[in-house]
């Protein structure tokens, strides 16, 4: 057993030992009166809702036992679960808030044993020890420009999350500034800091003060008549209208009038083009009155051929979808041709391995119904007139008999013959040739083959037959076991397997 499995079986039990200690141990201090007092401390490991402290802030060299095994940050209210190993409280309740979950340490350190390594509720309890430890741990503020020296429980105190030199966005427009300079940056840095207008009062984006003043009821105007001042907006239009010394364009200079006129008579003064337009404006206004009937007219067509066009487009979409439906069937139709074409390639190709087997098996069957196994062997050539025709013209000069065997575990052999005759015996003679062929049987048999071989030509009158017989000469390699399908009796020194026949 190893060191490391040794500590974890030591630390289990220290655990259930401490958590008996700890059931007893309040009443134990009613009954001696003991009365002890602390120093205050951060909030109970049960309320800490961090995880550990960053390493950087360590004054002194990193132990990995202050470490916490889920945050790898150093501990804050450390719990030691059964199998020894550290973790934050916050990290441990995280953990097994979703039900049991096995110990990563034991797993990475090759430890792993049940139940001891599963971490679940109430099966850790809080380390004081080393939350005693780390908390003497001496730490420095690792914020740029801060000289804040200490230990990790004073840190946590009074310095975590309040150092002034503390970098933090800023929530409007999310620029990273120093915690001691944040109500300056919003009074007066911040791009999007709400400012409150000193005319009207009213709240607007410090990035929209332009845009607030062109539009603020209450900013000063100066009149260009007579130079008064701090007029509000919305009290302008009613100071210019009578001003007297506030003068306006015609309101006719658009089409070539170029004099001012004083706001306070514009609305009695009238110069001459004024005159002129106003009588091409009244016949203006009978066009635009005939026109203006034109139009209703045009609108109420316009309107019959709305009508129609929603028929007629109602009718292309009723149409449009029984296209569609019956290219939907179309294509369903051809995906059936398609199938019951596959499936009839298919019965086409299994016919035709089917006839092939069949074919096989009836030659099969056919060599079977010819073969021997008495070692006679009547060959009986059907067709024999069309065939020696063959055999004349060079398409089939030789054929070989069915396979005849001496016994069922004999010698397999079979006749090969030339019905126009073989070497000097062609054209004049018929020849015939004795093969033995290679069998199932051969290494049961004796070799080289030396039964004695008897020929006839039989004549079919039965008046006189044919006969001829030999014995085979064992030296010969004709007669050797054949190691190919058969004995080929074609050479010099196996004629003797040869008769010939003349033709009389």
């Amino acid at each position: 057993m190893s060191s490391t499995h040794q500590k974890i079986c030591l630390h289990s039990k220290l655990f259930k030992l401490i958590w008996t200690l700890t059931l007893l141990l309040p009443g134990l201090r009613r009954t001696e009166g003991i009365m002890a007092t602390e120093e205050p401390s951060p909030p109970s490991s049960m309320e800490s809702n961090k995880p550990g402290f960053p390493k950087q802030i360590l004054a002194n060299k990193l132990e990995d036992k202050h470490l916490c095994n889920c945050c790898q940050k150093l501990l804050r209210r450390p719990f030691q679960a059964q199998c020894g190993h550290r973790f934050c409280s916050y990290c441990f309740n995280r953990t097994v808030r979703d039900g049991p979950q096995k110990c990563s340490a034991c797993i990475k350190e090759d430890i792993f044993e049940e139940p001891t390594s599963i971490l679940k509720q109430g099966c850790a309890f809080p380390d004081n020890a080393a939350r005693r430890e780390v908390e003497n741990l001496s730490v420095v503020c690792i914020n740029e420009g801060c000289t804040w020296k200490g230990n990790i429980k004073e840190y946590e105190l009074s310095h975590e999350g309040k150092c002034d030199y503390m970098i933090i966005p800023c929530p409007s427009c999310k620029e990273q500034i120093r915690f001691n300079e944040q109500e300056r940056h919003n009074e007066r840095e911040c791009p999007e800091r709400t400012l409150n207008c000193k005319f009207c009062k009213e709240p607007f984006h410090f990035k929209n003060i332009k845009a607030h003043d062109e539009i603020c009821p209450k900013y000063p105007m100066i009149c260009e008549g007579c130079a008064k001042k701090k007029i509000p907006r919305e009290k302008y239009v009613d100071h210019i209208k009578f001003c007297s010394k506030f003068r306006t364009p015609c309101r006719f200079h658009v089409v070539g009038c170029d004099m001012s006129v004083s706001s306070f008579l514009i609305s009695s003064e009238l110069c001459s083009v004024g005159a002129a337009l106003e009588l091409q404006l009244h016949s203006e206004k009978t066009k635009v009155a005939e026109l203006g009937r034109r139009c209703t007219d045009l609108e109420v067509k316009a309107g019959m051929f709305e009508n129609v066009v929603c028929v007629l487009n109602r009718e292309v979409e009723r149409f449009a979808t029984t296209m569609e439906a019956s290219n939907r069937q179309h294509r369903l139709d051809q995906d059936k041709i398609e199938v019951l074409s596959n499936k009839v390639r298919q019965l086409e190709r299994t016919v035709g391995l089917k006839d092939l087997t069949v074919a096989e098996m009836e030659g099969r069957l056919r060599e079977i119904s010819g073969t021997t196994f008495d070692g006679v062997f009547i060959w009986r050539i059907s067709d024999f007139t069309k065939k020696r025709q063959d055999a004349i013209a060079g398409r089939a000069p030789a054929m070989f008999s069915p396979a005849f065997y001496t016994s069922k575990y004999g010698y397999k052999m079979c006749l090969r013959i030339y019905l126009n005759g073989d070497g000097t015996g062609r054209g004049s003679h018929l020849s015939l040739f004795f093969v033995v062929m290679r069998g199932l049987s051969d290494a049961l048999l004796k070799w080289p083959f030396n039964q004695k071989v008897t020929l006839m030509l039989l004549d079919q009158s039965n008046r006189e037959h044919i006969i001829d017989a030999f014995r085979p000469d064992v030296t010969s390699s004709s007669f050797q076991r054949p190691n190919m399908g058969i004995c080929l009796p074609f050479c010099a020194n196996c004629m003797r397997a040869i008769f010939y026949w003349p033709w009389c």
